[in-house]
């Protein structure tokens, strides 16, 4: 993959200021690493813009290389099947986060409404203004076709509790990339000392994805 992604003879700066150089084959892992957490994860995670960035700007570079490769030749089939993966894997990763943004939206906006000074954003500016949009146009479809039709008492809903939120005790399955120790499975029991695990690098474990959100977050374990 390496060979393919570094034609154009450059790596990916993402921060000048702090001097963050990743090669172009570290920025495809990037993206498929965030879209199986993405994939696999019940709720909404952190927006990985940067890396969508880079990756789209990466893609710009490989079509230019393929255009001065002759036709016939060989590499040309294997760079346009690279080039093709690598968008099927971006927009997969961005429909993913959209499908979630509809389906959880007011718990998602909340969550970036609460988030405290300094923490990620959970949205990208894109995904802020769509969720919003979102919010403000399924009021506006259910005020009138249904909400108007009803008693004055009762036209105002609450979409916090009109929508469910997601199923953080959903079971995932997860890769440990860094050796975890003392790691609560059941933090809701009184006797915690009983469910305590150590996690090997490497190791394969299933659990409940609110046990192991940190990790995921850290990037300390991957969704698989």
């Amino acid at each position: 993959m390496s060979d393919v992604l570094s034609d154009d003879g450059s790596d990916i700066n993402h921060d000048d200021s702090q001097e963050d150089v990743m090669t172009p084959a570290e920025l495809i892992s990037k993206l498929e690493e965030a879209w199986l957490n993405e994939k696999f994860s019940p709720e909404l995670l952190e927006n990985k813009s940067e890396v969508v960035e880079c990756v789209m700007e990466q893609l710009t570079h490989m079509e230019a290389n393929l255009q001065r490769v002759k036709k016939g030749d060989t590499k040309a089939s294997i760079h346009r099947m690279e080039i093709d993966r690598i968008r099927f894997v971006l927009s997969s990763y961005l429909r993913c986060r959209l499908q979630k943004i509809e389906k959880f939206f007011p718990h998602v906006l909340e969550r970036e409404k609460s988030r405290g000074e300094g923490d990620p954003s959970l949205l990208s500016p894109e995904e802020f203004a769509f969720a919003k949009e979102y919010y403000a146009n399924t009021e506006t479809y259910l005020k009138a076709v249904a909400l108007k039709r009803m008693p004055p008492n009762l036209q105002t809903v609450d979409m916090l509790k009109a929508v469910p939120e997601p199923c953080l005790d959903s079971f995932v399955f997860l890769r440990v990339k860094e050796r975890q120790e003392n790691i609560l499975v059941e933090p809701e029991t009184d006797d915690q000392r009983e469910y305590v695990v150590d996690m090997d690098e490497g190791s394969q474990h299933l659990m409940r994805f609110r046990t192991i959100a940190p990790l995921v977050s850290s990037g300390a374990v991957q969704l698989i």
